[in-house]
């Protein structure tokens, strides 16, 4: 696995990937792993993660509202699921775990779709933070509450460049 830090508007950022795709994002602040694995190397030449970087800084710029990357997130199947379908959900809306629920086809399993959204390794391209709770309350985020708040008002604020409905 090859890996690099990259700086954002929200701090720091690991990514990683590998040669079927980017696998790891993750932002310093947060729970979730912020520092490589002993057998990743580092790589600021790799040309996936190079691409990842300018993304996402058209991205936290406002320039762009969509990512064009080959993805290979690490989970169980039902993990799967729940992250093929939070990519589908469009730049600048949200939805609640419930809505998530049911477009995974659970409409019951909100609590279980809301712990495959709290273990996406690839957060931002695979946008977890446009799933608020029921009454479109922030709730977890591994990035941290106050970068899902940023994030949200991010694309909220450049809506007029979304392409997708």
């Amino acid at each position: 696995m090859k890996y690099r830090y990259i700086d954002s508007p929200f701090g720091r950022v690991l990514i990683a990937g590998d040669e079927k795709g980017l696998t790891w994002l993750a932002f310093a602040r947060g729970r979730q792993r912020s520092t490589p694995l002993p057998d990743w190397v580092e790589a600021n030449r790799d040309a996936l993660l190079r691409e990842t970087k300018r993304q996402l800084d058209a991205y936290f710029t406002g320039k762009s509202d969509c990512f064009d990357l080959p993805l290979d997130p690490r989970g169980t199947e039902f993990q799967q699921r729940v992250w093929r379908k939070l990519v589908a959900i469009p730049f600048g809306k949200t939805v609640s775990y419930t809505e998530l629920a049911r477009r995974v086809g659970r409409p019951r399993a909100f609590r279980a779709v809301g712990a495959a959204n709290g273990q996406n390794p690839v957060s931002v391209i695979i946008p977890c933070h446009r799933v608020l709770g029921k009454n479109g309350d922030l709730t977890g985020y591994g990035g941290g509450l106050e970068t899902k708040r940023r994030l949200l008002e991010l694309e909220q604020c450049t809506t007029e460049k979304c392409s997708a409905p």
